[in-house]
């Protein structure tokens, strides 16, 4: 080459160096803020969820950064240690796109956590309880969305379509008990489906939404209805969707007995008998639809009981006047203290036992903040209600046994904090109830017999015969180019010019040539995957799964068509370029699909697994009980202290340790005077210090292996400039496809 291509070849790693540098700061920048973020939740207590939520696999998340844009509700994911993490869990509410638009499946949606069980009734994958027949859907079973209320009622009333059998005389097929989202959806799909029902509500249609403030609004997704369609608004208001289901109502033909309430089931599955206010109802099935928060938990305080106290708030309005104390640190509570200051003249106070809000919206709470900050509403953080009198309201703060209180004036109490499971309900029901500890619902695992394929199970299906599909595709195409010209790519230099495929295949032949227009068409294709990852437009046409099995066929098989279309061989600086940026590009998207994942993540549960840590807790224990107390705390001190940065820095450990390690224990060969012993000792430390390398490399190879995203993008990017520059170039020689 010369000097003006090797200006060039430098110019171009200098960007890239520069590119890559910069990517490089802002993700060590990302992550420092996430790390932060999820040591500030843990220290409030925050980064618990409290139900539905996301469960990321450290082991093979790759940081693709999809879970982390498809949430709707702002921050709640994060990047720490190269791989996702849950940071406020509390404000999570389950939206479950997170687990959608994961490229590599590593998301699960659970119940619980180890350190916080939620109880929920125990169902099947048909939505079916513990009671044969009895059947459970949308929040009473954990979905407190409305999107995923909905979709159950859609999908058990499929179910119990395909279940189909003799009904009791006088009765129906089903008997759905709630009129909220899970039971209108379940009584629509079930008239969709032709089978008989009644729909049995204790208050009236809509459920718990119909008592939710003026103008809330309640739903952030679209939905689909059987009689209605597709609902493409991604916002409603509580009105707009009362108003939606009257709609859906009519055109159905629905009915909806209002004022009845169910106080008892008998019978078994097929014949069942509802005890209701109104006189029994016969069914074949019975779908349990009230959700929870008809049952709203209470203060337990003494004067409770009291027609001053609410446990929802329906119009602000009627409080006009009026000295207010909202109870609570959710979303519901700091919606009514929002709606009480902004559509009333109320004096409003929010009361609420912990120091920061943790379990509301982001919006609202920056909403809450203001209205605190010009004095609109007043925040008593830290604080607990501890009786309710006629004309005021009695509040301490403080830990038990050391609690200041003091005396609020007051009119009315709304205690806002939530509902608890309908034990009794549930009991009377025949309903077996199950505390979670980070388990999947079954519902959203595997289909039962005789229940529909689940969304989520047929893209996997039709992903997988996609891959078998292009598979053989890649195949068969790279065998017509080897038949094509196989006579031709082996021969070398003059030998090709004298040969008669000369013409048609050569890179600028009307054979390479249209191979190399292909071939790049089918490259570009490649980035239809970064795309779909970051337009809505491109999203709910099927699993980004599918889009990223698509991208790994076109990133394998581009350099296998380019070097058709090359001939084998390179005659300039930018094709030479092109070819090594593409194979770069596969290789690092091979290390971050296949490869990155396989190495332990930066969290210690993660990297240690429990055999190593178990392993580690024995060599300590040896090391302490062969030494005296302050020499074994030394020593343990020392192998702990080394935590490299790098890769390189753990590589240089390793053959560093045994010497460090030496020196310490012929320091301590003095205090240990039987010879078996010292030896047990050394065998110990030894191990211990082993392992402790390993942990190091493995956080540091780990690092190194990060990088692959930086090549990866930075590089993928340098083809399109290079492609671009490519056919400038050929177009600027007079290079034309000629068949």
């Amino acid at each position: 080459m010369d000097s003006f291509s090797w200006a060039i070849v430098g110019a171009t790693l200098v960007l890239l160096v520069v590119v890559m540098a910069a990517m490089a700061m802002g993700r060590r920048r990302r992550e420092a803020r996430d790390a932060a973020a999820l040591a500030g939740a843990q220290a409030r207590n925050l980064h618990l969820p409290a139900s539905l939520h996301p469960q990321i696999d450290p082991a093979v998340c790759i940081g693709s950064l999809s879970c982390l844009r498809a949430c709707p509700e702002g921050d709640i994911l994060g990047i720490v240690g190269g791989a996702a993490r849950l940071i406020r869990g509390a404000n999570c509410i389950g939206h479950g796109r997170c687990a959608l638009e994961c490229p590599v499946g590593a998301i699960r949606l659970v119940f619980g956590t180890s350190e916080r069980g939620v109880d929920l009734p125990e169902i099947d994958a048909a939505f079916e309880s513990s009671r044969p027949g009895v059947h459970v859907v949308g929040e009473l079973g954990g979905m407190g969305l409305i999107r995923n209320a909905v979709t159950q009622g859609k999908e058990v009333a499929q179910t119990l379509a395909s279940r189909r059998g003799p009904v009791p005389e006088g009765g129906v097929e089903v008997a759905i008990v709630g009129s909220g989202p899970a039971g209108l959806a379940t009584a629509l799909a079930c008239r969709h489906a032709g089978m008989s029902f009644r729909v049995l509500e204790q208050d009236t249609v809509g459920g718990t939404i119909a008592h939710y403030p003026r103008q809330k609004i309640v739903m952030t997704d679209p939905l689909e209805l059987p009689f209605f369609g597709r609902l493409k608004s991604y916002t409603l208001s509580k009105e707009d969707l009362l108003a939606l289901w009257v709609r859906a109502i009519v055109r159905a033909g629905l009915k909806v007995e209002e004022g009845v309430k169910v106080t008892g089931l008998d019978g078994g599955d097929g014949d069942f008998t509802l005890a209701t206010d109104q006189g029994p109802v016969r069914s074949r099935k019975v779908v349990l639809a009230t959700g929870r928060r008809g049952t709203p938990r209470k203060l337990g305080v003494p004067g409770e009981d009291g027609s001053k106290v609410a446990y929802r708030l329906i119009d602000p309005e009627q409080y006009a006047g009026a000295k207010v104390l909202v109870v609570g640190g959710g979303d519901s509570a700091l919606e009514a203290a929002i709606a009480l200051a902004e559509e009333s003249d109320a004096e409003v106070c929010l009361s609420y036992r912990s120091s920061a809000f943790g379990r509301c919206r982001e919006a609202n709470r920056l909403h809450f903040e203001k209205l605190v900050a010009t004095g609109r509403v007043r925040a008593l953080m830290s604080s607990q209600v501890v009786e309710v009198r006629p004309k005021e309201v009695v509040l301490a703060t403080g830990e038990p046994g050391q609690m200041a209180s003091w005396v609020l004036p007051n009119d009315y109490v709304l205690a806002l904090i939530g509902g608890e499971l309908p034990l009794e309900f549930l009991q009377k029901m025949g309903v077996d109830v199950k505390r979670f500890h980070g388990e999947a619902p079954k519902a959203a695992v595997s289909p039962g017999p005789g229940v529909r394929e689940s969304r989520a199970l047929a893209d996997e299906r039709r992903r997988r015969r996609l891959a078998w599909l292009l598979g053989m595709l890649g195949v068969a195409t790279v065998s017509i180019l080897a038949l094509k010209g196989w006579d031709y790519y082996l021969l070398h230099g003059v030998q090709r010019l004298k040969s008669a495929g000369h013409v048609a295949l050569k890179p600028a032949g009307s054979w390479g040539h249209g191979v190399g227009l292909v071939a790049t068409a089918f490259m570009l294709s490649n980035f239809l995957y970064a795309l779909r990852k970051r337009l809505g437009l491109l999203k709910g046409r099927t699993t980004i799964r599918t889009w990223l099995t698509f991208h790994m066929f076109v990133g394998f098989m581009s350099p296998l068509v380019i070097l058709f279309h090359a001939a084998f061989q390179a005659n300039n600086v930018l094709a030479l370029g092109t070819l090594a940026s593409l194979v770069v590009v596969v290789g690092t998207g091979v290390i971050g699909r296949f490869v990155y994942g396989l190495v332990p993540s930066e969290g210690d549960a993660a990297l240690e697994p429990a055999d190593v840590l178990a392993e580690i807790e024995r060599a300590r224990g040896q090391v302490e009980a062969a030494l005296p107390a302050a020499a074994a705390k030394e020593l343990l001190e020392a192998l702990g202290a080394s935590k490299p940065r790098s890769f390189v820095s753990a590589v240089l450990r390793v053959a560093t340790e045994r010497i460090r390690v030496g020196s310490q224990l012929r320091r301590l060969r003095p205090q240990v005077e039987d010879a078996a012993r010292f030896a047990q000792l050394q065998t110990a430390v030894l191990r211990l210090a082993r392992l402790k390398v390993q942990v190091d490399f493995l956080r540091g190879f780990k690092r190194l292996l990060a990088g692959w995203r930086l090549f990866h993008a930075v590089l993928a990017g340098f083809l399109v400039l290079a492609i671009a520059a490519h056919i400038g170039v050929s177009l600027y020689l007079g290079y034309r496809w000629v068949l």
